[in-house]
């Protein structure tokens, strides 16, 4: 770009200073010759109006003309000025004439005094242009380099950022468009950063959360290897299963955050008759637990987008649920000018205020589910809000009638 800009600054100098170099020439040539025409003139009218019949000299030329020698002119310059060679010299004159009595006088000055300043001129200008063409470019060849100096530098230094030393960052003091580049440049190495730090931890969290079930079964595998005759069949089958289905699960909640991550923003767009979904979820419930079950602030709720990823958004809330409630869980579901409102609650021991933020984070156990057995992975509400941002909604939790925790969805309505 210095290259090119240089040439470029050089180019369009270059073009204009010659231009104008000839424009100049041109222009003192014609008013130098001008000037000896006004000469040629005056002094035509002044021999015109004596009595002395002057002669020729080594600078100037004088021809009486009368009716009688109109074939031996030495130039017809009319009521103006004419450029002729005339015979026996080896250079141009300017002639003019005026009349005087019968005749005419013609004189003739030459040009060699305008010849001579022009060539010097020209030469003058064929030194002068070459010499500030290298000036401009000389000088642009700095400015360009001084004003790319921080450019360079941010190239420099996010070529030498890898993925070990993500938490440089490129110099951004200056308030100009380069300053606002590099400014640019660290918001997105501070996303690049917390994205590598975020998958890091996904990564470290993930594996720690696999080594649970792995352990539990190469434990047992070994105790039954080597105690066969202590050893139930139908124990560690039965503990090798539910160490294998709590894997899968966990499994399939990963893949479901990671293709969640790598598709675009955006969902399928069909209707989904959301209060059937809840009554789903709450029948699922009243089967599988003791806990007393209230949907009758479930109304009639309509939303459009993904209905397998909205059926394990409520489930999800409905097992969060379950889990911390003591004996009671309220479904409450409501349309509204803006959309639908799904509240799940709990009469169990609450979020704290502090704790409300986080708890959508990956593998994020609260003091009341501390355990693994009871608690889950802490991947649950990480999918119910990665589900509810896919359908342009929100989430908030809040304190319920009954003490526990109230987890409140809104989904809008489609433009």
């Amino acid at each position: 770009m210095r290259i090119r800009v240089t040439l470029a600054a050089v180019l369009v100098v270059g073009i204009a200073l010659v231009g104008g170099a000839l424009v100049l020439v041109a222009l003192l040539g014609n008013v130098l010759t001008g000037q000896v025409c006004q000469d040629s003139h005056e002094r035509a009218a002044q021999l015109a109006t004596g009595n002395d019949r002057q002669t020729s000299t080594a600078t100037e030329l004088i021809q009486w003309t009368d009716s009688a020698t109109a074939g031996g002119r030495i130039a017809s310059p009319g009521s103006g000025c004419v450029a002729v060679e005339p015979p026996g010299y080896t250079e141009d004159f300017v002639f003019a004439s005026a009349a005087s009595g019968a005749g005419e006088v013609i004189v003739g000055r030459p040009l060699v005094d305008v010849l001579d300043s022009t060539r010097f001129v020209r030469r003058v200008l064929v030194v002068g242009v070459p010499l500030m063409m290298g000036v401009v470019g000389g000088v642009t060849w700095l400015v360009t380099g001084r004003m790319l100096a921080p450019v360079t530098a941010i190239r420099r230094e996010v070529d030498e950022i890898t993925a070990a030393e993500l938490h440089r960052r490129v110099p951004s003091a200056r308030g100009d468009e380069v300053g606002r580049l590099a400014t640019t440049m660290n918001r997105m190495l501070d996303r690049l950063q917390r994205s590598h730090e975020s998958q890091l931890q996904f990564v470290s969290d993930a594996s720690h959360e696999l080594r649970s079930p792995i352990a539990t079964i190469r434990q047992h595998a070994e105790v039954a290897r080597a105690y066969p005759d202590r050893t139930c069949v139908a124990d560690l089958a039965a503990t090798v299963l539910a160490e294998d289905l709590r894997m899968q699960g966990l499994v399939d909640d990963l893949l479901l955050l990671a293709r969640a991550d790598e598709e675009p923003a955006g969902c399928p767009d069909t209707p989904v008759d959301l209060d059937d979904v809840v009554f789903a979820a709450a029948e699922q419930l009243r089967v599988a637990t003791n806990l007393t079950i209230e949907t009758a602030a479930v109304s009639a709720g309509q939303v459009r987008g993904d209905r397998v990823a909205l059926a394990r958004m409520v489930g999800n809330l409905a097992d969060n649920a379950a889990r911390h409630a003591r004996s009671l869980v309220t479904f409450s579901l409501s349309e509204s000018a803006d959309g639908v409102v799904l509240t799940v609650a709990d009469d169990g021991p609450g979020i704290a205020p502090a704790d409300r933020s986080r708890v959508f984070d990956r593998f994020v156990r609260l003091d009341s589910a501390r355990t693994r057995e009871s608690g889950g992975a802490g991947l649950g509400l990480a999918i119910v809000a990665k589900i509810v941002r896919q359908h342009g909604g929100t989430i908030e939790i809040d304190t319920s009638p009954n003490g526990g925790a109230s987890l409140v969805v809104s989904i809008p309505r489609p433009a």
